[in-house]
């Protein structure tokens, strides 16, 4: 697990690394230009070593763009440090001298008294390498004037960048490009990896991510840890441990409701994600005219017209792909809602429903509340559908999906999904994941119904609902990379990621086996 932390965070953690655990702030900039120094030593060795037969030299020219705070300051140690190593270097500070912090004006010094080169504006001229030191994570406006100038000016240059925590420009909270942003190869993270190079769009001027603790750790949070987190761990470390003498009952049995006439492929999707990701058992309730497609498509599934019968059997309940919004959803919906207690997950049309029909999301609201008739609830719209619910436009839930999802979640006392490039899923209680794994070619008819199914597996088999939603996403996006590797994101369908759950599972068995 990675914690993604936010500038308030991150200054936190920072402020109780110098004030309580009395490491000085000067010793972390020191280390957080070291760790940038030896991400440009790395590569310009491999560069050297190319260069060295033919005779030629290696590209040293280094312009140091820095601002007036702390990130300045991380750029001026670097600049000390790279013309102490004998790179050439040039340092362009922006911004009044009266705005300097303590610790930049020191830097400043100190890169003056080894014989460093200082001006105002951004040089003329070629350069190798360029380090954007302009603005960490306490950027909290557009740029303008000649902030704005200088971000403009780096990205027409010809050179390789490195950003110093940040790419400045970035909104170190959600992402969001502030007027224009520094288009970095890499960024070199210091402590934690902040959100904003994680969600997009500010995951795309972020480059390669590094991050080094430099001397911070989780103990500056003083127990108060960062509430965003992702996984990074193998998918088999993640998933529920199987019973060795289970049987088909044991491993989770799920009602799939799914599919008005003419949609059987949502409600097979969904199947084929539930019995992917270790679902013992399925019974499908969709339209009669599907029966016959889905029994040649997939015999393992069973088919039930009775949905009470089949609701008071499952351990889990999905209702929502290819349902449509007809007055027969809205009554199985609500029925639902008031007669089963069993963990639900509601998917597209049962969200549409739900948006449509104001009375039956209060009533929702009011049930959720309501101890005696809360229960296990994941909900996964999309941005278009998290809109509908919220009655605003697909570009205000785009700017910021994870502070809808928080707040649905804590509307209906549920857990709550916003899918984007970059999966969210809230809980209740302010905790937030955020999915790393996935690629454009998800972004298919189909994937949403493959997961619908693969967390109606996880939530019959996991207790924390919230667990059962995060590895769900983790594990759906892990098999559309692998679907990815194997037909390419151009051409991959959700057909491709529902064949490509199965290996994900395999590879993480075998290498738990291994171990």
């Amino acid at each position: 697990m990675e914690y993604l932390v936010t500038s308030q965070e991150m200054r936190f953690c920072d402020n109780n690394t110098s004030g309580r655990f009395h490491i000085p702030p000067a010793v972390l900039m020191e280390r957080a230009a070291l760790a940038c120094f030896s991400v440009i030593e790395e590569r310009q060795a491999k560069i050297r070593a190319a260069c060295a037969p033919f005779g030629a030299r290696a590209q040293d020219r280094v312009l140091v763009v820095a601002g007036c705070g702390n990130n300045g300051g991380d750029g001026l140690a670097l600049a000390r440090l790279l013309h102490q190593a004998g790179y050439r270097v040039k340092v362009c500070l922006i911004g009044p001298d009266q705005k300097y912090t303590e610790l930049t004006a020191m830097q400043l010094e100190a890169f003056r008294a080894y014989g460093g080169e200082v001006c105002r504006s951004l040089p003329e001229g070629e350069y190798d390498i360029i380090i954007d030191a302009l603005f960490g994570v306490g950027l909290t406006r557009p740029l303008t004037g000649d902030f704005l100038e200088a971000v403009k000016r780096m990205n027409r240059m010809d050179a390789w960048v490195l950003s110093v925590d940040l790419p400045s420009g970035v909104s170190a909270d959600t992402g969001e490009v502030m007027g224009a942003a520094v288009q970095a190869d890499v960024t070199v993270s210091f402590g934690f990896r902040k959100r904003g190079t994680f969600f997009y769009p500010g995951a795309r001027f972020a480059g390669k991510i590094l991050c080094f603790p430099c001397g911070i750790t989780e103990d500056g949070f003083l127990g108060q840890l960062p509430c965003c987190f992702t996984f990074e761990n193998p998918i088999a470390e993640l998933l529920p441990k199987r019973c060795p003498d289970g049987n088909k009952g044991t491993f989770g049995k799920v009602a799939l409701f799914a599919g008005q006439e003419g949609m059987a492929g949502a409600c097979l999707l969904a199947a084929r994600g539930a019995f992917g990701a270790g679902c013992g058992m399925v019974k499908l309730v969709s339209s009669p005219q599907n029966r016959t497609v889905l029994q040649q498509a997939l015999p393992e599934a069973m088919t039930e017209t009775d949905a009470g019968k089949a609701a008071r059997w499952a351990d889990a309940i999905v209702a929502g792909p290819g349902l449509g919004t007809t007055d027969q959803t809205r009554e199985l919906l609500s029925f639902l809602l008031e007669e089963t207690r069993q963990p639900l997950v509601l998917d597209a049309d049962a969200l549409n429903v739900l948006a449509q029909d104001r009375r039956l999301l209060l009533r929702l609201e009011q049930l959720q509340r309501t101890p005696a008739s809360g229960r296990p609830l994941i909900l996964t719209p999309h941005p278009g559908e998290m809109a509908r619910l919220s009655g605003c436009s697909t570009n205000e839930v785009v700017k910021d999906p994870a502070a809808f999802a928080l707040d649905w979640a804590g509307r209906l006392s549920a857990v709550v999904l916003c899918k984007t490039a970059r999966t969210v899923a809230a809980s209740p209680d302010g905790t937030l994941y955020a999915n790393g794994s996935g690629n454009s070619g998800m972004a298919t008819a189909g994937s949403g119904d493959v997961l619908a199914g693969i967390l109606g597996t996880m939530a019959a088999q996991e207790k924390d609902i919230f667990r059962a939603a995060c590895v769900g996403v983790y594990l759906h996006g892990l098999a559309g990379d692998r679907a990815a590797h194997k037909k390419g994101e151009r051409s991959m369908t959700a057909g491709d990621l529902a064949d490509q759950i199965a290996p994900c599972l395999m590879a993480g068995e075998e290498r738990r086996r291994t171990v």
